[in-house]
């Protein structure tokens, strides 16, 4: 993948500045459109070869635009708040939003690379590394994001000759650091491993662009040139109308995991508060356990409406230390959330290793009611499975325990309890006219959560359905539940 930028390229001073007065004319305007339209975000990832022109062509860039939309990120070592979370959160964390356009220094490319040329990581691990990395970047591209990887290339005589001048000028001598000489020594494994990373992940919708980083004028034109074709192509599509209709949705077989949920035995008042305190008890010291300073806990609470998700959730908080746990009740996605990809949201939200989070209805609201209200198209949130599975493995593999509960009542429970909101006063707030819109679509939200359980229920993070017409029961099921995962992830 290096032939052409092996060669010596090389860019005279009135070409440049003849070119380079037009380029900067043409990128500014399709940012101001890019702005104006909102429509995606564009991802420029940067890596390459010590030495190859990354920071000096990206500062250029900030002069050739207008620097206020432009988020740029320099990812070294992770930080300890990074560290304490999966490895791709500092990358979730910084995406731009649509309308803006950001730059990633280094990222998940440059990381996987380095590790294997210098043996940290085994084959196998890169590969699996690599496939990781090209599902995740399928999804910001399906999400619509405009993603572009540049590698600045050097031969190793190149990136000798710029180090040296580099050091040897008192005015840019800071620049090279031991880390850079240290990482020229491991030069012929890195560009092996770059270059077989660079011909795995170069993709369609994803692609990579070599940069010959010798000659800083034609280092900077090839770069400005080929950010402004990939925006220019995007901002030039017409948009396809999106279809007003719902999705068909097929009836649910009439035997499915919900129907056949077996009804849980009632509780009484003093059998339910003698099973609380024991089972809330064994909670609370499972999450004091020094060990489960070294994990997590991520709780998703999904359900019909009035199932009894938030007395449940009431239940498990009582049982934990408030500083150590954090409820997200999730609604409508805000404008800022809308300018992201859809598990952003979420994302955003991992708690630190040793603390507990609860969603309150959670990232499975793409392929339930987005699904059948048809808020997405059915391409979406089918492939939103896949996306999910992807992200709840990766929870996982960084040490978190990831239980999910749905709680399924029946049509005349549920009945009941919206009448019984309606007549007591502070139940009244509980109630909405969605949740009424919701229940004459019942037979379409079922075929969803049957389709939703059966894609997403893996080893990783199986699915805990639970029928829940008795409030007290379901409450001690969820507790138990939890103390059992919790204390098995932990060995005790």
């Amino acid at each position: 993948m290096f032939a052409s930028a092996n060669l010596d390229h090389k860019v005279d001073k009135e070409t440049y500045r003849r070119e380079e007065a037009e380029l900067r004319e043409q990128l500014l305007q399709a940012q101001t459109e890019l702005t104006a339209s909102g429509r995606f975000p564009v991802l420029v990832v940067v890596g390459g070869v010590d030495g190859g022109g990354k920071g000096e062509t990206v500062n250029t860039l900030l002069e050739w635009l207008d620097p206020r939309r432009v988020q740029v990120h320099a990812f070294d070592e992770a930080s300890a708040e990074e560290s304490e979370r999966p490895a791709m959160w500092r990358y979730w964390s910084a995406l731009p939003p649509k309308g803006t356009l950001g730059v990633f220094f280094g990222g998940w490319p440059t990381e996987a690379i380095v590790e294997r040329a210098t043996g940290e990581r085994s084959v196998a691990a890169f590969e699996a590394r690599i496939g990781d990395m090209m599902r995740f970047e399928r999804m910001l591209t399906e999400e619509g994001v405009l993603l572009l990887k540049f590698w600045f290339h050097l031969t190793k005589k190149q990136q000798k000759r710029r180090l040296t001048e580099l050091s040897e000028d008192p005015d840019t001598a800071w620049r090279v650091t031991r880390q850079d000489w240290k990482d020229y020594e491991h030069f012929d494994a890195f560009e092996s491993a770059s270059e077989h990373f660079l011909r795995r992940t170069s993709t369609g919708a994803a692609p990579w662009f070599v940069i010959p980083g010798a000659d800083a004028r034609h280092r900077n034109l090839k770069f400005g040139r080929t950010l402004l074709a990939s925006l220019r192509e995007r901002l030039d599509q017409t948009l396809a109308p999106v279809p007003d209709d719902s999705p068909e949705l097929l009836e649910p077989d009439a035997v499915n995991v919900l129907t056949a949920l077996p009804p849980a035995e009632p509780l009484d008042e003093r059998a339910y508060e003698e099973a609380l305190e024991h089972w809330q008890g064994r909670l609370a010291l499972a999450c004091r356990h020094k060990r489960f300073h070294r994990r997590g806990l991520v709780v998703v609470f999904e359900g019909l409406d009035a199932a009894g998700k938030g007395g449940a959730i009431r239940r498990v908080t009582q049982a934990l230390d408030a500083r150590h746990y954090q409820v997200v009740p999730v609604a409508a996605p805000t404008d800022e959330e809308r300018a992201q990809p859809y598990l952003w949201r979420f994302w955003r939200h991992l708690p630190r290793r040793g603390q507990v989070l609860l969603f309150d209805r959670s990232w499975y609201g793409r392929v339930l009611v987005e699904r059948v209200e048809g808020f997405c198209a059915e391409r979406d949130w089918m492939r939103a499975y896949g996306e999910i599975n992807d992200f709840e493995c990766d929870l996982v593999a960084h040490g978190y325990v990831v239980v999910k509960f749905w709680l399924q009542i029946t049509p005349d429970e549920q009945l009941r309890r919206f009448r019984e909101r309606e007549k007591v006063k502070w139940k009244q707030f509980k109630l909405t006219p969605d949740d009424w819109r919701n229940r004459d679509k019942a037979r379409a939200y079922e075929a969803a959560v049957c389709d939703m359980i059966d894609r997403t229920s893996t080893s990783e993070a199986p699915w805990v359905p639970l029928a829940a017409n008795d409030k007290n029961a379901t409450r001690i099921a969820v507790l138990k539940t939890l103390v059992e995962r919790v204390e098995a992830a932990l060995d005790l």
